[in-house]
């Protein structure tokens, strides 16, 4: 899975919203299937117009979390792992902190999804950061 750091230099180096269209699905070509076992009504992310599911992992040793999404459609599959370069294997507090409005607007991704697809990105994003905010409510504050 690429990098923020290539998709934003992918993006940048297509000129028309249709080859970054294809880009999104090639990259959600690449996103490894989710089992069936994990595609339950308790993995659903509310909100979207496919069927999105997630799944979140904690290594409290390292404090970062891992998750593991996947969705019935192709370009879903694709926003998806632009959320995934955004936010996988970092602590519970990086991903509640992080603004990533600001990633969506200097790809300018918003304006390019349907309203429900954008709405829908912003569901998973919210799942993502209510799972974070979770395990960031359970560590005990650390004062110096």
């Amino acid at each position: 899975m690429p990098c923020l750091q290539e998709i934003k230099d992918t993006f940048a180096f297509f000129d028309d919203w249709e080859d970054r269209y294809r880009y999104i699905i090639d990259l959600g070509k690449q996103l490894p299937d989710l089992d069936n076992e994990y595609r339950i009504d308790a993995n659903l992310v509310q909100g979207c117009q496919s069927l999105v599911w997630i799944v979140v992992s904690h290594d409290a040793t390292n404090d970062r979390m891992h998750f593991r999404l996947d969705s019935d459609a192709f370009i879903v599959r694709g926003l998806i792992s632009i959320v995934l370069s955004v936010f996988q294997d970092h602590s519970p507090s990086h991903v509640c902190d992080l603004d990533i409005e600001s990633i969506f607007e200097e790809l300018d991704l918003l304006t390019h999804l349907s309203p429900t697809r954008g709405n829908g990105l912003r569901s998973m994003v919210g799942r993502i950061q209510f799972e974070a905010n979770s395990l960031r409510s359970l560590q005990p504050d650390i004062q110096s």
